[in-house]
């Protein structure tokens, strides 16, 4: 398994030495609205490589969007879950290939390594195939604010362990986002848009609340003693922005339960792209036209 992983890994890499792939060239596919620009762009915890990724709105949002910076802000791959068996659908792959193609066109792409995709940790200061691979990064934002970027899982050790974070870890977690699945294709069925049973558990949990929340206050600790404004991390699978003192936490969220981004527009403004919610407006406005 861990050389399957090595694989994937060698696949990001296509050094600048090296002739690009003939499919780089390739046109875009054709999306039905129009792009959405923006100055930078955090998208975290994709989790290649599980069945709980949603790859293809992962795929809908990169084709729907365009900026100068991409932030992958960590556990894009996840190798914890790839050395259990193996799990690479065609839709990882082009995951995979519109990240080296949005950084081939242009875009900035920094990839900031976090716990599951750890193994790419020995990497951070390389660049591949026009990705540059690092711990954590610091961002300036259009209105001249510091913004430190981490994923934030060295944050685990200085909050307090609750029950639902070992839910989380576990194997319920998996479970649970398997009945995800099943549930989604019952939707899908009646033609129904997608709904995160897991994310909609999450935050009904009074421990869970708990745990976000001491994770919040420990990860803008950090951000105020580094003397910076703000920061943006993922891990925890909870989108937020939220002022905690003179920091500014943001949570970019995941691709496994809620579908989110954060972006920067070019005033600096920032704000939390729901992607499942956009997908909800444009299937209701279809069922609206359809009944008239």
């Amino acid at each position: 398994m861990l050389k399957n992983i090595e694989t994937v890994a060698k696949n990001l890499a296509v050094l600048p030495a090296a002739s690009p792939p003939d499919w780089i060239a390739y046109p875009e596919p054709k999306s039905f609205r129009p792009k959405a620009r923006f100055r930078t762009i955090w998208v975290s915890d994709i989790h290649l490589g599980t069945k709980g990724c949603n790859a293809e709105l992962l795929l809908d949002f990169l084709q729907s969007t365009e900026s100068e910076t991409l932030y992958l802000v960590g556990d894009i791959i996840d190798g914890w879950r790839l050395r259990k068996g193996w799990y690479w659908p065609d839709t990882h792959n082009e995951v995979v290939r519109r990240i080296l193609k949005i950084a081939h066109r242009g875009t900035r792409v920094v990839f900031i390594v976090g716990n599951h995709d750890e193994m790419l940790r020995d990497y951070a200061g390389f660049s591949f195939g026009g990705i540059e691979l690092a711990r954590e990064a610091i961002h300036e934002t259009a209105d001249g604010r510091l913004l430190l970027i981490t994923h934030g899982d060295a944050f685990d050790g200085v909050v307090l362990y609750a029950r639902w974070l070992a839910f989380l870890g576990d194997q319920a977690y998996e479970l649970l986002l398997k009945a995800n699945i099943w549930l989604n294709r019952l939707r899908k069925w009646f033609n129904l848009p997608y709904w995160s049973l897991s994310s909609y558990l999450k935050k009904r949990v009074k421990n869970a609340v708990q745990y976000v929340c001491a994770f919040e206050d420990a990860v803008a600790r950090e951000a105020a003693e580094r003397g910076v404004d703000g920061v943006v991390c993922g891990h925890i699978h909870c989108a937020e922005i939220r002022q905690i003192g003179e920091t500014t936490y943001y949570n970019d969220g995941d691709w496994v339960e809620s579908c989110t981004a954060l972006t920067e527009a070019f005033d600096g403004s920032m704000q939390i792209v729901d992607w499942l919610e956009v997908h909800r407006s444009e299937h209701a406005s279809r069922k609206v036209r359809e009944t008239v």
